[in-house]
C-alpha cells in the first residue's frame, strides 16, 4: 500500500484511553513521504464531524461532508490501522495544517 503525506485514510483508532478520538474515521497522514516509505508507523491527524472552533482544529469539506482536522490529537499509529485510502486534501488545507503545526511545535 502506497502512503503519501496529506493522503486521507480511513483508520481504526481503537482501543483508546480517556479523551482520545476513537472509532474508525478518516485521518490525514502528516508524516513525510520518506518516513512513510521506510518505517512501519505513520503520523496522523484524525478528522471529526462535529467540533467547536479551536485554534488547532481546521474546518474542512472532504468527500462532500463538513468536518474538522484535529491537530491537537496528532498521533503515531502502525500502518496496520490504515484501512482504506480515501483521497487527498485540498492544497489550501495543507497550507493551514503546516502553519498550525509550525505554530504548535516550533519556537
Amino acid at each position: 500500500m502506497e502512503i503519501e503525506q496529506y493522503d486521507v485514510f480511513l483508520s481504526s483508532l481503537d482501543p483508546t484511553v480517556g479523551h482520545e478520538i476513537k472509532k474508525s474515521r478518516p485521518c490525514v497522514i502528516i508524516s513525510p513521504d520518506e518516513m512513510n516509505k521506510y518505517i512501519s508507523t505513520v503520523i496522523i491527524a484524525p478528522m471529526i464531524s462535529q467540533s467547536h472552533p479551536y485554534p488547532t482544529r481546521i474546518p474542512v469539506k472532504f468527500m462532500g461532508k463538513e468536518g474538522w482536522i484535529v491537530l491537537d490529537q496528532i498521533r503515531t499509529v502502525d500502518k496496520k490501522r490504515l484501512l482504506k485510502n480515501l483521497g487527498e486534501i485540498d492544497h489550501n488545507i495543507i497550507r493551514k495544517i503546516k502553519a498550525i503545526i509550525k505554530e504548535m511545535l516550533v519556537d
